[in-house]
């Protein structure tokens, strides 16, 4: 909803900004900047209410947010919105979870921009693919454990499994999974075949936020652990190798020794 009327309108010019993962803290100083001055922000629906208390108090607040089952906004919609803004109000800050490019399909929005010849800023944020493991105490990436980690969605434009899972269960990385809870089993059962039912796995729903969920398990369990502790969207999914570094793993692992054994 449109919170005022345009006013002494300013140049146009659009910035977006990776809010982090959920924690308000998190965002960057450089991102705060750019609030403190912006006449117009949209924001998704996975960025932290308390962010917005740092703009204006006269400034324009749309919620434009996609998650999943929620798809009011079309990104088109969405496009459209941040230049009209730009075009009738002055600075519009586009306000993404996590990292705009990462999954924030970032790079669309300047695209459209450009075509109006709207100036375009990016300022980057922690992607919960490295902050919410992070946060846990899992590394991406661990000397003697994980060489590289691979980034993917649990889910493509066709509502499909991303091929590129088939080829990371055969690597050695660290894999996150964006997007994936509702394909979990389907997952864990690509990594079972490739015969890593043992490889340490986690699932941290709504990280970095008072309402985080972290079950850690392996492959063969995961499905399992999620279910019974409720686990939903917004979720990440990590297999391999570095999350047998979470506190809690020695203990998941020498019951599933034990239940393994008979």
């Amino acid at each position: 909803m449109i919170q005022n009327e345009p006013n002494n309108i300013k140049e146009p010019r659009i910035t977006l900004v990776g809010a982090g993962p959920g924690d308000a803290e998190l965002i960057t100083l450089k991102g705060i900047k750019a609030l403190q001055t912006a006449d117009v922000v949209l924001y998704d629906a996975l960025v932290n209410d308390e962010i917005l208390d740092f703009a204006p108090a006269n400034a324009v607040k749309v919620y434009v947010g996609k998650r999943s089952g929620d798809h009011s906004f079309s990104q088109d919609n969405i496009n459209r919105l941040m230049v009209d803004y730009a075009l009738n109000y002055g600075h519009v800050v586009r306000l993404k979870g996590g990292d705009p490019f990462v999954f924030g399909r970032g790079h669309e929005e300047l695209d459209f921009a450009a075509e109006y010849k709207i100036p375009t800023q990016v300022v980057p944020g922690i992607s919960s693919s490295i902050g919410v493991p992070g946060l846990q105490g899992i590394p991406v990436t661990h000397r003697g454990l994980s060489e590289s980690f691979w980034v993917i969605t649990g889910t493509t434009t066709d509502g499909k499994i991303s091929a590129d899972l088939y080829d990371a269960a055969k690597t050695n990385a660290t894999i996150v999974v964006l997007m994936g809870i509702h394909k979990l089993a389907k997952i864990a059962d690509i990594f079972k075949n490739e015969g890593k039912g043992q490889l340490p796995a986690a699932v941290i729903q709504s990280g970095t936020t008072v309402n985080e969920k972290v079950v850690v398990g392996v492959a063969d369990t995961i499905v399992a652990l999620a279910a019974e502790q409720g686990i939903t969207s917004p979720a990440l999914i990590i297999l391999g190798e570095v999350v047998s570094l979470h506190p809690t793993f020695k203990l998941v692992k020498e019951v599933y020794d034990v239940v393994a054994k008979g």
